[in-house]
């Protein structure tokens, strides 16, 4: 099974680019994009076609604004939006959906914003999903966290850490929220895999960042430790184009 996680930055700039194309190729059994800044019906007939498969989607309120979307080749077996909070809400920031032997969170987590306005509900919303994760954790399910992050969670995982260090993203308080998640049972599978490797997944548009490689890892699939024997690997596919992110996909047995 392929799972394939992409931010894209706007699915009707993804579709009008030629980028989903790209994704398609991967086969992905599922596949969970985020900041979609979109409702489906905004699609012209052209766009919604070229989708291919049947999804969940959940806008955000706000137009143009976040929203998240997760395609399936098999039906999951329960689908539920959000965090049952209307604060994160109304956002479209969570679809979460059951799979035989796991329950997958497709996730765009909160931007801090540059003049970190946004780190305080950026931590609430991490607070509010490690407590659902927690209680699901304690009925048994396992879980697999995927989405843009919006954190470098270690050093290794942006190319200017030092540089960084007040910028929202590489926060200590923002960092310490996803070694939280680890110590509650959840596995960051990719650096689990490759301890030492260096390989981003997000650059910024500005100073040619990309061609640079001046980037950082922001796009995770956080899973539980009961799964880590399933997983045969985690790929970034950093040379796909079409967003300021790049998809990642974990394979699972």
């Amino acid at each position: 099974m392929k799972i394939v996680t992409w931010n894209v930055n706007g699915i009707r700039t993804a579709l009008g680019k030629g980028a989903l194309e790209r994704v398609w190729e991967l086969s992905p059994d599922v596949l969970c994009l985020q900041e979609v800044k979109a409702r489906p019906e905004q699609l012209t007939e052209e766009q919604a076609a070229r989708l291919r498969l049947p999804y969940v989607w959940n806008p955000a309120e706000r137009a143009g604004y976040s929203g998240v979307v997760t395609f399936y080749t098999d039906a999951p077996l329960d689908v539920r939006l959000g965090l049952g909070d209307p604060k994160f809400d109304a956002e479209g920031r969570v679809i979460s959906t059951l799979h035989p032997g796991f329950r997958l969170f497709n996730i765009y987590f909160p931007n801090g914003q540059r003049g970190h306005d946004r780190v305080t509900y950026k931590l609430e919303f991490y607070a509010a999903l490690l407590d659902r994760c927690d209680n699901l954790h304690q009925q048994g399910e396992n879980l697999i966290i995927t989405g843009d992050f919006n954190t470098a969670h270690m050093p290794i995982d942006l190319k200017n850490p030092k540089a960084n260090e007040k910028t929202s993203g590489f926060l200590p308080e923002e960092r310490a929220w996803v070694q939280k998640f680890l110590d509650h049972g959840f596995v960051d599978i990719y650096r689990r895999l490759y301890p030492d490797r260096v390989q981003y997944t997000w650059w910024t548009y500005i100073s040619n960042a990309r061609a640079r490689n001046v980037g950082w890892r922001l796009d995770y699939f956080l899973i539980s430790e009961a799964l880590v024997p399933r997983v045969r690997d985690v790929v970034i596919h950093d040379e796909i184009p079409g967003s300021d992110h790049c998809p990642v996909a974990l394979i699972l047995a």
